[in-house]
């Protein structure tokens, strides 16, 4: 296949998504949801302080404190000198377009080409009140053939709306997490959108422990052949609290591969957890691979887990599509095997939900990162169902 006719081959033909309506820069274009909508059903409007709706987002409640390897590039650019756009993000629901109207400045990082690092880049992002909303925009391109991670991680109480651009280009292998751990009162509602270079490769993680509602709406497209993401997701829903990830995979280019796989936890009267997974397959798309899957596992009563996972397929000519979702309590089989070797059933239980994360916390290999989400696991455990028994 010539350059020429791959480049007539992308240029993908519209296609209408259920779950994931075409994007728009135009506020006009996106009233504000009442709670029918497709994209809307699952959130708590009510809950939201405005976000959706007319809240202004000119707040500053909040602080940037940034750890860059050597080489790596940070810094805070007027939104007239920086290269936001660049991922190709057009917002597809309100609270995007808000926060791209909104924001003054993009935050972005660099990572030069054929740069190769074992330290992460690390952005922690301070929320320091709820009481007024603020918007932000995060850019960080992977240059050709660098190898590299990207760690973002949020604390403190915030109201917050995000956009955030990944770009990795042709040859480039990015890793990049988002680590929620805000504080009980905190709202977050971020739009990430990601393009995959050809033979270019994302690891997505997203992971959510804290907050009152955060809401993680992640998307990614491929810039030509041989590209791969593989989104990885962990979250942990407590009493009252609501985290939604919904994921939009859209195969614009052939020979291209993408692996989901999302793990929740809920436990709490009022846990609710959101996991909805899309994937296109346009008719350029062939000789694709694809696999979405989500597991949740309800700790106690008065949880609820919605899980839609989704395919749309425009051609036939692919290696392979198919996804899976399940939601159930403990499996008694397994306690039933550690109560009877002696192990005390609070153990048990503890050592269960540790099997049910521990190989989702080694595939995202960032060693910095294990230790810290394993003790968290440990305490989110510890604050309802090891002291109910």
């Amino acid at each position: 296949m010539t350059a020429e006719v791959l480049e007539n081959a992308l240029e993908v033909e519209k296609v209408e998504s259920h779950l994931h309506p075409e994007g728009s820069f135009d506020l006009a274009d996106h009233p504000v949801p009442v709670g029918t909508e497709e994209i809307w059903r699952f959130t708590p409007l009510k809950r939201l302080r405005g976000l959706h709706a007319d809240a202004a987002l000119d707040g500053d409640a909040f602080k940037v404190e940034v750890d860059l390897p050597e080489g790596v590039t940070g810094t805070s650019v007027a939104v007239a000198d920086s290269a936001r756009g660049a991922s190709g993000l057009v917002p597809t629901d309100r609270v995007s377009a808000r926060a791209w109207d909104a924001t003054t400045s993009v935050f972005e990082v660099t990572i030069p080409e054929e740069f190769t690092g074992d330290q992460p880049a690390t952005l922690h992002l301070i929320g320091t009140g709820v009481e007024v909303a603020s918007a932000g925009h995060l850019l960080v391109r992977a240059g050709k053939f660098s190898r590299s991670t990207v760690v973002v991680e949020y604390t403190g109480s915030a109201t917050w709306a995000e956009n955030v651009e990944i770009v990795v280009e042709d040859g480039a292998d990015l890793t990049f997490v988002t680590l929620h751990d805000w504080a009980d009162d905190a709202v977050h509602l971020v739009s990430q959108h990601a393009r995959v270079g050809r033979d270019a490769t994302l690891k997505h993680v997203a992971i959510s422990f804290g907050g009152d509602v955060v809401r993680s709406d992640t998307s990614a497209e491929y810039a030509g052949p041989g590209g791969s993401v593989e989104a990885l997701g962990l979250y942990f829903a407590d009493e009252g609290q609501h985290i939604e990830h919904r994921l939009f995979v859209d195969h614009t280019a052939p020979k291209t591969k993408s692996h989901v796989v999302y793990k929740g936890a809920l436990q709490g009267e009022g846990a609710h957890a959101v996991w909805i997974g899309n994937v296109l397959i346009r008719k350029v798309a062939e000789g694709i691979e694809t696999y979405e899957e989500n597991r949740n596992l309800v700790l106690t009563d008065g949880c609820q887990a919605d899980s839609v996972p989704n395919l749309e397929i425009e051609t036939g000519e692919i290696e392979g599509a198919g996804h899976a979702s399940a939601t159930g309590r403990f499996d008694d089989e397994q306690l039933f095997y550690l109560r009877s070797r002696g192990i005390a059933e609070a153990e048990a239980r503890r050592l269960v939900v540790h099997g049910f994360f521990n190989d989702l916390i080694r595939k995202i290999d960032v060693p910095s990162l294990e230790e810290k989400l394993t003790a968290t696991v440990e305490a989110e455990l510890a604050k309802n169902v090891l002291k109910a028994l």
